[in-house]
């Protein structure tokens, strides 16, 4: 008699899975002690309380469903960023989108590209698809643009950039950008992952760096180009997955049917609104972040730490031991990091910028766990 899961194609019986960085209460749990999470990106100072009120009223008519079209969030972005309504697809965060796209332009035979040591959902999402992955190596922790262009040929759809990288945090410019698409032939559709530009657009201003106007291709009408933008990070709205892609209305469309159905849940599309017109919530986090990186990274390096400078709200620190056990140790004291063995980086950590109180917490723990011999 043949089992049923033995007929699952091999490429999703061998796919691997994703695991989050680990829950607060899960940690203290496990430590009994109170915990400060610093392992997944995300906005130390919570939502603005516009999206917190906008979202609680809501709730008050969620015995209906959602705006499918997503109508109203749609046309408030459209506005935000000077494109047409038609230019917007949102989904349930971007990792969804990345799935949507790997579903719509992959399977058996065909591939997607990328570097290694960057964003876990690429691979998941082009191999759940039946796509090949390759991955090519980071050039200075970052992206090797010169070595991806070099390895598309006529069987890839894909290539994912992430600008700013996660987890390495690193960032190319606008004139890198613009080479790059030079090189990319009609048939590649150039997905690129925006999560983090809040952030870099400022380190960008403040460092004297040209941060890509990436919307500009948008607006061109350059058809194998998406940007992907979350509300997870500077917006602070992580637990409402809300992402959204900016392209070629043609392409958008087709995204459009091939997502999940009520996707996105009226709580999350009223708060999103909200949260788009709060940019004193949005511009104090991103000042928060530009002092916390320059203390973060200060600190860990004359610790004698490997620390690549940031242009996002975490640091990668290369600390030339395991990474598990550090984390481990670190949980005891009552902080969450997120080693980085999943992504084939054993002996580094990627630590979320906090509030100045959370900042100063961490480095007093790594003080002190740096200071007691490893077994």
């Amino acid at each position: 008699m043949s089992v049923l899961s033995d007929r699952i194609p091999e490429y999703l019986r061998k796919l691997p899975g994703y695991t989050p960085g680990k829950p607060r209460r899960q940690a203290e749990r496990e430590s009994g002690v109170p915990s400060i999470k610093m392992a997944s990106n995300e906005n130390p100072f919570g939502p603005s309380p516009r999206a917190l009120a906008a979202a609680l009223e809501a709730a008050g008519q969620i015995n209906y469903y959602p705006d499918n079209d997503i109508s109203e969030l749609r046309l408030k972005l459209a506005e935000h960023h000077g494109v047409g309504p038609e230019h917007v697809c949102i989904g349930n965060g971007s990792t969804a989108l990345l799935d949507t796209l790997a579903r719509t332009l992959l399977t058996t035979g065909l591939n997607a590209i990328t570097c290694r040591l960057s964003f876990i959902i690429y691979r998941i999402a082009t191999r759940a698809a039946g796509g090949d992955f390759i991955e090519v190596p980071l050039a200075e922790r970052g992206f090797d643009l010169e070595a991806i262009a070099a390895h598309i040929d006529g069987n890839t759809r894909i290539v994912y950039l992430a600008n700013p990288n996660n987890p390495t945090g690193t960032m190319f410019d606008s004139a890198a950008l613009e080479r790059f698409l030079e090189r990319v032939p009609d048939h590649v559709l150039v997905v690129l992952d925006e999560a983090y530009c809040d952030f870099a657009a400022a380190f960008a201003r403040e460092r004297g760096v040209e941060y890509p106007n990436s919307l500009q291709y948008v607006k061109q009408g350059r058809h194998n180009l998406m940007v992907l933008r979350t509300f997870s990070k500077a917006h602070g709205l992580a637990g409402l997955r809300v992402g959204y892609a900016l392209g070629d209305p043609r392409l958008v469309e087709i995204l459009a049917r091939v997502r999940i159905t009520f996707s996105v849940t009226s709580v999350s599309q009223a708060a999103a609104i909200a949260a788009l017109d709060d940019t004193q919530h949005i511009g104090a986090a991103v000042e928060n972040n530009l002092l916390g990186a320059s203390l973060l990274v200060k600190a860990l390096s004359e610790m004698g730490l490997r620390v690549a400078p940031t242009w996002a709200n975490f640091i990668f620190v290369e600390l030339g031991q395991s990474a598990e056990e550090v984390a481990q140790r670190l949980q005891a004291e009552g902080i969450i990091v997120r080693p980085l063995t999943a992504w084939g980086a054993p002996q580094a950590m990627r630590v979320t910028i906090g509030t100045p109180a959370q900042n100063q917490m961490f480095l007093s723990a790594f003080r002190k766990i740096a200071a007691v011999p490893t077994r």
